[in-house]
């Protein structure tokens, strides 16, 4: 028979539920399962939590859902790979290491992959002469060099792939790609060469398909959302893969949609060229692509082909950058809208008088432009009569103090502004900005490395 590999994507982002992860593991026979947690944001998050408690900075969810899985997954021989190690990755490996302890599983196989995070070899490496251009704004790293809190490479599926070569039952990764998460179970499973560019292409886009959770089984679905059964119990994507085809489905005992537009939703989410797709292992080529239903909540997808990898990897850094306050005040009809922009004026004249000095500064009313912006119907028979507005006020800023001034002035306007107001979610708080430095580094400057910890 032709070899069929099954692999699941489990979740889609650091927060997500576990509800289909664990449906996934306990009714299907996967041989593998893959959990995607990570975002630009959330590794300066992890980063700041480990700078406060050097025992977290990892994905806790993670072994929340190992807790409820392990024993599963590995007397059915499904193998776990996902980057929930963050900035903390040892921490993480302890952490699962006592759960399987726990379970008293003999011979749990834990694997671990280093070397993406590279904060102490910055320094050097700006010494010798790599700029690190902002690809958003050409400033060079050198402006902020004491604002930073990480520095993480996107990985490849090379050390993921290692792991799985010693005997992983589980690979816990830092900042790789989402994709390689998918794609190196796959390679390793169908032994492709490291120049197939078309074979890692299709591995590529099965995690890019699979890579966010319920976003392509029905989740977030734009076209016909009202045709998505059984939300609460959505179920994630599943990739059943041989050596000619791709077919994505999911467990038929969960809610949620597996369709043509469904992942054709997803297969453009986050590309800007679909010629052009790039990522750490490959340049992916989708500008061909087919899919065609092939039965109930099952699609085939064909043509995908792919392009020599880059010499680059991309470089996230986290960094320090400055404060802000956002804070909220309501307004119910009649007059709504005006009422929230003669009290938006009232704390913009009182900024004014305290000097506030600011980085950026927005203002919006929800319920009518805060998502919609300059093309919000703004004319006046439009907004006179909506039921109520909500004052959106946000401020950055580089110190502290000046964030600090537009606090005490929120809560007043209760009081001693337009009738109708009241104010959520608490006294406004000064909060740090933790900015996004995108940029690239070589290749070969990034030394990766895959470890094996078996639990006895």
């Amino acid at each position: 028979m032709e070899k069929t590999v099954k692999i699941g994507g489990g979740q889609g982002f650091w927060g997500d539920s576990p509800d289909a992860a664990i449906e996934m593991v306990h009714s299907q026979e996967l041989d593998y399962l893959a959990f995607d947690f990570l975002a630009e944001l959330t590794m300066s998050i992890m980063q700041r939590q480990k700078l406060k408690n050097p025992k977290v900075g990892y994905a806790r969810d993670f072994i929340n859902i190992m807790e409820q899985i392990v024993e599963t997954a590995y007397k059915k021989k499904t193998r776990v790979v996902t980057n929930a190690g963050g900035t903390n990755i040892k921490a993480a490996v302890e952490a699962l290491e006592k759960v399987v302890k726990k379970k008293e599983i003999k011979g749990y196989k834990i694997g671990y992959v280093l070397g993406d995070d590279i904060m102490d070899q910055l320094p050097k490496l700006m010494e010798q002469g790599i700029p690190f251009i902002n690809t958003d704004n050409g400033r060079k790293l050198e402006e902020i060099k004491d604002k930073i809190l990480n520095v993480n490479v996107y990985h490849g599926h090379e050390p993921i792939e290692e792991c799985l070569e010693k005997g992983a039952d589980v690979v816990i990764t830092g900042r790789s790609s989402d994709s390689a998460l998918f794609m190196a179970p796959l390679k390793y499973a169908f032994g492709w060469e490291k120049d197939d560019y078309d074979n890692l292409a299709r591995g590529i886009m099965v995690g890019h398909l699979l890579e966010c959770g319920g976003q392509a089984s029905g989740g977030n679905f734009d076209y016909d959302w009202r045709s998505v059964p059984q939300m609460d119990i959505l179920g994630f994507p599943i990739a059943e893969v041989t050596k000619d085809s791709i077919v994505i489905t999911k467990s038929q005992a969960t809610g949620g949609l597996i369709t043509e537009q469904t992942l054709k939703e997803q297969i453009l989410y986050e590309v800007h060229d679909p010629a052009n797709y790039i990522v750490p292992d490959v340049n992916v080529d989708i500008s061909e692509v087919t899919l065609k239903e092939v039965g109930k909540n099952r699609v085939r997808v064909d043509h995908i082909k792919g392009k020599e990898r880059p010499d680059q990897l991309k470089l996230c850094v986290g960094y320090h950058d400055g404060y802000k306050v956002e804070t909220f005040l309501s307004f119910a009809w009649p007059d709504a809208y005006e009422k929230a922009k003669y009290a938006a004026d009232i704390l913009m004249k009182k900024m004014k008088r305290k000097n506030l000095v600011y980085k950026d500064m927005r203002i919006d009313y929800i319920g009518l432009n805060a998502l919609h912006l300059d093309v919000a119907n703004m004319r006046e028979e439009h907004v006179k009569n909506v039921n109520e507005v909500i004052l959106r006020i946000a401020i950055h800023t580089e110190s502290k103090e000046e964030a600090q001034k537009i606090v005490p002035e929120v809560a007043p306007l209760q009081l001693n502004g337009p009738p109708g107001s009241s104010f959520f979610g608490g006294r406004a708080k000064v909060r740090e900005v933790i900015g996004l430095w995108p940029t690239f580094i070589p290749r070969d400057a990034v030394k990766l490395e895959s470890h094996i910890l078996e639990v006895e």
